[in-house]
């Protein structure tokens, strides 16, 4: 059924039937939420609904869509080749509309398939299926990618060559050890289609909050790793959450096993398609020897391992954090516009509001007009309020610009989900275990 609008009026007759959300009762610790809006529309989620893996060219054209069952094949049946020669492998985004309300100290979280009164557009966008690599074939101008592609130039990690043909082989696997700097020119070496000149970015701070809230939205949980469920309610809605996650490794195993490496492939779960899920990964002999040790790889539509695993550097945002002395404040600053991306000032960016000042788990975010999920208060648990975990520290002296990365890594444990964030280092900062995705804004 269409949008009914009234005769001589640009606005729906009747906006609520075209709207569903969740209710968050900041005072009450239990992550659970209420569902508000049209409850149909719970149930059919035509927001959520649209997201679908798709081939997409260096232009920002969908070059195919991929099978909704099984993205080893085009939306045809057709053998889909995810190397990266046909395009790269993202999950696109459909526009929609959003909107914050406050109601006391309730915040009401609403989504829209249509443009009603006082939403705001959440334009179309391309977040990568898998986490990012990088294609060095052409070594003076690597870029990144996201494909299922085991050859050398497309090696992951660190670029270890010394370990192909070993249990601690990089060949297949997201690229790591860059910094956000560097994740940035390398996604930006895919050209110039797309916003701004400037479409092709790695991990984009807009990307990972739309898939935020689509994600609280269809759960109506704001814990992301609580047990997976894939039956539906009785009402037929969706409960549960994404389950762990790749976040249960022992620290010191993961560091003797491939020093803190990536070990998920890329394209673990393509045998989902378009669906949520959980594919069980077993690690190689050699982490500990002797016994079965398994990890969950979850996909949210699409979006592979949207948190664990490793880190990712999220691009659009970034930290002004003042010592005591320097003013005592933690700004956190936003930019929607590519061109503007840079690590050197603040100038282009926005600023969103303050964060907490010393690390813990999330109580109350910012969230603002725009849905910011940065924390604005810790005190929480790792299944109450937000339920997930906050890092940050102090400079003794001065101030410090910081980038921020999202999610967690493979021995995080319950401080991990989509909104656990560090905002520690700079963007000049890299290691094994920080990553990033890619994303494509279209003009």
């Amino acid at each position: 059924m269409g949008l009914i609008i009234g005769a001589g009026n640009t606005k729906p007759v009747f906006p609520y039937d075209y709207y569903y959300g969740v209710r968050i009762k900041t005072t009450v610790a239990d992550t659970a939420l209420e569902r508000v809006g049209r409850a149909e529309l719970h149930a059919s989620l035509p927001v959520q609904s649209g997201m679908r893996r798709c081939l997409l060219d260096d232009e920002g054209n969908v070059v195919t869509y991929l099978h909704a069952t099984d993205s080893t094949k085009t939306d045809t049946g057709a053998a889909a080749d995810l190397t990266g020669a046909s395009g790269m492998v993202m999950v696109e985004i459909p526009k929609h509309y959003r909107k914050f309300e406050f109601d006391g100290t309730d915040i009401v979280a609403l989504i829209s398939a249509y443009p009603l009164p006082s939403f705001h557009e959440v334009p179309k966008m391309y977040r990568s299926a898998y986490e990012a690599t990088v294609d060095r074939t052409v070594s003076s101008t690597p870029k990144l990618a996201s494909v299922v592609n085991t050859s050398a130039e497309f090696r992951g990690g660190a670029n270890t060559a010394g370990w192909d043909g070993t249990y601690r082989s990089l060949l297949g696997k997201p690229a790591t050890s860059i910094s956000l700097t560097n994740f940035r020119k390398y996604a930006r070496n895919r050209g110039t289609a797309g916003r701004s000149g400037a479409g092709w970015n790695c991990d984009l701070y807009e990307a990972q909050l739309a898939t935020y809230w689509l994600y609280v939205i269809e759960y109506a949980n704001r814990n992301c790793q609580a047990d997976y469920n894939p039956e539906l309610t009785s009402e037929g809605y969706r409960q549960g959450g994404l389950g762990a996650g790749v976040t249960t490794l022992n620290d010191s195993k993961w560091s003797a096993f491939n020093s803190y490496n990536p070990f998920v492939p890329c394209g673990t779960t393509n045998q989902l398609g378009n669906n949520t899920g959980v594919v069980t990964f077993t690690m190689p002999d050699e982490y500990d020897t002797g016994k079965v040790v398994t990890v969950s790889v979850p996909s949210y539509r699409g979006i592979e391992n949207p948190f664990g695993h490793v880190w990712s550097w999220t691009d659009g945002c970034k930290c002004q954090i003042q010592s005591d002395a320097a003013g005592a404040k933690s700004n956190f600053f936003t930019c929607y516009d590519p061109a503007l991306f840079q690590d050197t000032s603040y100038t282009g960016y926005n600023k969103r509001g303050e964060l907490p000042r010393a690390s813990g788990y999330v109580k109350a975010l910012l969230i603002g007009e725009n849905g910011d999920n940065m924390p604005a208060e810790i005190g929480g648990a790792s299944t109450t309020y937000y339920a997930d975990y906050f890092y940050t520290n102090i400079p003794e002296s001065g101030e410090a610009m910081r980038g921020v990365y999202f999610g967690g890594s493979a021995y995080s444990g319950a401080n991990a989900g989509l909104s656990f964030t560090f905002t520690s280092y700079a963007a000049s900062f890299s290691t094994a275990y920080i990553g990033s995705r890619l994303c494509f804004l279209p003009a």
